[in-house]
C-alpha cells in the first residue's frame, strides 16, 4: 500500500475541501483519505500511484483554481490583492447605496456591489451544481441574495454576498495565521551544511550528511544534523526545540541536537545521525502529520454539516411553500423572504473552520512550548486523562547517577575509600563507575593498576599497588565469602573490599528532577491520580514515591509488567484516560498501550518518541499539567464554539420562520457568528498553562 501526499495549493474553502476528500475516499483504488485543510494536504492510501490523476479530475471539478502537486512541506501565502480590492470596491459601492437611500442610484450601487463580490460565489455554486455537489455555502448565499433582488430587496441581497466574502477573508487569514504558528519550525531545518573534509571545507547539502561526518558550524548558523561537539566551545539556542529560551553551554563531548543555533563561537561537531533520523526531521514530520488525527468532535462537525445543509434546504423550501399553500399564495413574497433568511443563517461556516481551527491553534501554542502534541485526536484525549503513570528514572529523575555518601570501615578514611574504588572502577563504562570516578575527581595513574577484571552484573575486581581491590554488588561479597557489615539495599551502593576485608561502602542515588515534585502536585490539583511503574527495587521505588507525593507505587518491574499495569488502569472505567510518561526503549511498549503516551523527547530513545502521543522536548516534567491545561482550555473553546454557532442560529432560525429578524440579522448569525467563533478559536494560542 503506498501512501501519497499531495499539496492542494490555493484551497480556501473548508466545505471544498470536505467534498474532495469524500469524492477521493470513494476511488476504487483507496483505503484512506485524510485533506488536512490547514496545511491544504492531501494523504491517500492507495495501491497505484496512478490514481492523481482521477485526484486532479476531482479537484478540477470543484474548485478549477486550485493546483495538485506533491506535497513540499513549504507553504506559499496565497496573494490576496484581488480578493481585497474587489471587497474594498464593494464597500465603497455599498456606502454610496446607504447614501443614495432611494432611487436609481441605489439600485445601481447596490447591484454593483452584488455583481463585484458575488459573481466569484454564484460562479462557484453553478459549477458546484453541475458537478453535482450542490449543497454547500455557496449555493446557500447565491439563493439568498438572488431570491433578494427578487422580491426588491437589493440591498440586502447585495449585504448578502458582501459580508461572506468578508467572512470568508477573514477565515482564510484566521487559518494562515494559525498555520504559521507550526510551519514556522519549518525554518528550523538547514539545506546545506560545511563539512570539514581533510583541510578543506565542503559544502553540502543536509540530506547527504553521513554519520561520523565533521560539521563546521558558524556563529548564527544551525545545527543541520544531531552530533557530538568534538572541537571548540560556544552556548547554544535550543528554544525552538525546547520551549525554553535559556541559552545551554556546551563543550566538547557535548550532545547536540539539531536545530539548535550556535550563538558565540564557530565548533566543529560530528555527525552521530543521518538528517532522516536526527530531532528536526522527527519534530516536523510529527508536525506536518499533527492534523491527521482527527477527533471525535471534528469528526462529528464534518459529519453534521454533510447532513444539516441539505436538510436546511429542504426546511426553507417548506418554510415558503406550506404557508404559502395554507394561507393563499398572496403572502408568497413573505414566506419567501423568510426561506430566504433561512438559508442565510443555515450556513454552517461558523462550525466547519472554526473547529479543526481550535485543535490547530491550541497544537501550536503547545509546540512553542517544547510540547509535540500528536494531532486533535489526542489533545481530546489529554482533556479527559484521569490517570497518569511514570516510569522513574530518566522521566522524574535525572537518570544520572551521583555519589550520595561514603561510608568506610573503621579508621579507613572517606578520601582512600573513594580513591580505591575510583581506580578499580575507572576501565568500567557502567554509569554507576563514571559517577564514582566524577566524584573522586582526580587523573588516575593507570600504572598502579593491574589486572582489572569486570565481572557481569556484579562489580569489578583489580589490583592497585599489588592490593587486590573488589567493588560491586553484595553479590560478588557472597561469591568471595566475605560479610558485609550493613545491609544498604535500599539504595544503589559499591561494597569495597580491600585485601580480602570488607572496607566500606559507597552509595549512589538517581536526583529527582527539579520540576518533578511540581509537576505531580500540579496533576493531583487537577484531579489526575498519579503511580509510578519502575524497575527498581522496592525500597527505592517508595522512597522516590513518598518524596514527590505520587499516589501509587508499584517496584521491580519489567516492561510487560508496566504494560499489565496500565491495562489494569485502563479496565478500571473510574479512572477516565490513562497516561503513561517514560523515555526509555524499554517504556516505548506500555507507552503505546495507554490512552496517551508521552515520551520525553531530549532523553528519549526514538522508539519511545515514535510510539507517544505526546513528546516533551525540554524532559521539564512541569509540561506534562500544562500539556493538560492547553487540551483541556482547547475542548472547551471547541465546545463553546459548537454550542455558541448551533444556539444563534437556531435562535435566529426561529426568528426569522416567524418573522421577527430580517436579513441584517440573518448576516449577522452567518457571518458575524463565523467571525466570533473564529476568534474564539485563536485563543487557543494564547494559552499559556
Amino acid at each position: 500500500m503506498e501512501k501519497l501526499v499531495l499539496e492542494l495549493s490555493g484551497l480556501d474553502c473548508p466545505n471544498c475541501a470536505e467534498k474532495i476528500n469524500n469524492r477521493v475516499s470513494r476511488l476504487a483504488e483507496v483505503s484512506e483519505s485524510n485533506l488536512d485543510f490547514i496545511n491544504k494536504r492531501l494523504t491517500v492510501s492507495t495501491e497505484s500511484s496512478s490514481i492523481i490523476d482521477d485526484v486532479k479530475r476531482i479537484v478540477g471539478e470543484i474548485e478549477p483554481n486550485v493546483e495538485v502537486k506533491p506535497f513540499s512541506g513549504v507553504q506559499i501565502h496565497k496573494n490576496r490583492t484581488r480578493e481585497i480590492l474587489e471587497i474594498v470596491i464593494s464597500l465603497v459601492f455599498f456606502v454610496l447605496a446607504f447614501i443614495f437611500d432611494s432611487g436609481v442610484l441605489n439600485i445601481v450601487f447596490s447591484l454593483l456591489v452584488f455583481l463585484v463580490s458575488g459573481y466569484g460565489v454564484i460562479i462557484s455554486a453553478i459549477r458546484n451544481l453541475i458537478n453535482g455537489e450542490a449543497f454547500d455555502e455557496t449555493l446557500l448565499m447565491t439563493i439568498a441574495s438572488v431570491g433578494a433582488l427578487c422580491i426588491g430587496d437589493i440591498k440586502e441581497g447585495a449585504a448578502v454576498m458582501i459580508f461572506f466574502r468578508l467572512g470568508e477573508l477573514f477565515q482564510d487569514i484566521a487559518v494562515e495565521r494559525s498555520r504559521k504558528s507550526i510551519t514556522s519550525l519549518l525554518t528550523l531545518k538547514s539545506d546545506t551544511v560545511n563539512i570539514k573534509v581533510g583541510s578543506e571545507i565542503k559544502e553540502i547539502e543536509t540530506d547527504k550528511v553521513q554519520v561520523g561526518d565533521i560539521m563546521v558550524v558558524r556563529v548564527g548558523e544551525r545545527v543541520p544534523v544531531d552530533g557530538v561537539l568534538v572541537s571548540g566551545s560556544t552556548s547554544f539556542d535550543a528554544s525552538a526545540l525546547t520551549g525554553e529560551a535559556v541559552p545551554v553551554e556546551a563543550s566538547e563531548g557535548s550532545e547536540i541536537l539539531s536545530g539548535s543555533v550556535n550563538l558565540t563561537s564557530v565548533v566543529e561537531i560530528k555527525a552521530t545521525k543521518k538528517y532522516s533520523d536526527s530531532t528536526i526531521a522527527k519534530i516536523l514530520e510529527m508536525v506536518e502529520n499533527a492534523s491527521e488525527k482527527k477527533a471525535k468532535a471534528e469528526k462529528f462537525i464534518t459529519k453534521f454539516a454533510r447532513v444539516y445543509t441539505p436538510l436546511v434546504v429542504a426546511a426553507a423550501v417548506l418554510l415558503v411553500l406550506i404557508p404559502s399553500i395554507v394561507t393563499g399564495f398572496s403572502q408568497f413574497s413573505t414566506w419567501l423572504y423568510r426561506g430566504l433568511l433561512f438559508l442565510v443563517i443555515s450556513c454552517p461556516c461558523a462550525l466547519v473552520i472554526s473547529v479543526p481551527l481550535s485543535f490547530f491553534a491550541g497544537i501550536g501554542c503547545a509546540s512553542r512550548k517544547g510540547i509535540l502534541i500528536k494531532g486533535a485526536k489526542n489533545i481530546e484525549s489529554l482533556s479527559r486523562l484521569k490517570s497518569i503513570a511514570f516510569d522513574k528514572t530518566g522521566t522524574l529523575t535525572e537518570g544520572k547517577f551521583k555519589v550520595t555518601d561514603i561510608i568506610p570501615s573503621g579508621d579507613l578514611a572517606k578520601d582512600y575509600l573513594l580513591k580505591i574504588c575510583a581506580y578499580a572502577e575507572s576501565m568500567s563504562t557502567h554509569p554507576i563507575a563514571l559517577s564514582i570516578v566524577e566524584r573522586y575527581g582526580e587523573t588516575i595513574d593507570n600504572s598502579v593498576l593491574s589486572d582489572v577484571d569486570e565481572i557481569a552484573g556484579s562489580g569489578v575486581k583489580a589490583k592497585i599497588n599489588g592490593h587486590e581491590v573488589l567493588c560491586g554488588t553484595r553479590k560478588l561479597l557472597e561469591q568471595n565469602s566475605i560479610q558485609a557489615e550493613f545491609d544498604y539495599d535500599d539504595s544503589t551502593c559499591v561494597y569495597v573490599v580491600l585485601d580480602g576485608r570488607y572496607s566500606g561502602a559507597i552509595l549512589l542515588g538517581d536526583s529527582i528532577k527539579s520540576g518533578s515534585k511540581s509537576a505531580v502536585e500540579t496533576l493531583r490539583s487537577k484531579g489526575i491520580s498519579t503511580t509510578l511503574l519502575t524497575g527498581d527495587k522496592e525500597n527505592t521505588a517508595i522512597k522516590t514515591a513518598n518524596e514527590l507525593g505520587i499516589d501509587n507505587v508499584y517496584s521491580e518491574l519489567l516492561p510487560a509488567d508496566k504494560v499489565e499495569k496500565v491495562e489494569e488502569l485502563i479496565s478500571d472505567k473510574e479512572k477516565g484516560c490513562v497516561g503513561f510518561v517514560g523515555d526509555g526503549i524499554n517504556d516505548a511498549p506500555v507507552i503505546a498501550r495507554a490512552d496517551v503516551g508521552f515520551a520525553m523527547g531530549g532523553l528519549g530513545s526514538d522508539i519511545a518518541i515514535e510510539a507517544a502521543d505526546v513528546v516533551l522536548m525540554n524532559d521539564v516534567p512541569t509540561n506534562i499539567p500544562t500539556a493538560v491545561s492547553i487540551s483541556k482550555k482547547t475542548m472547551r473553546i471547541v465546545k463553546e464554539n459548537i454550542v455558541f454557532a448551533i444556539s444563534v442560529k437556531l435562535l435566529v432560525m426561529l426568528f426569522g420562520a416567524i418573522g421577527i429578524a430580517d436579513m441584517w440579522v440573518a448576516v449577522f448569525a452567518d457571518v458575524g457568528v463565523s467571525i466570533i467563533a473564529i476568534l474564539n478559536s485563536l485563543r487557543a494560542m494564547l494559552i499559556k498553562r
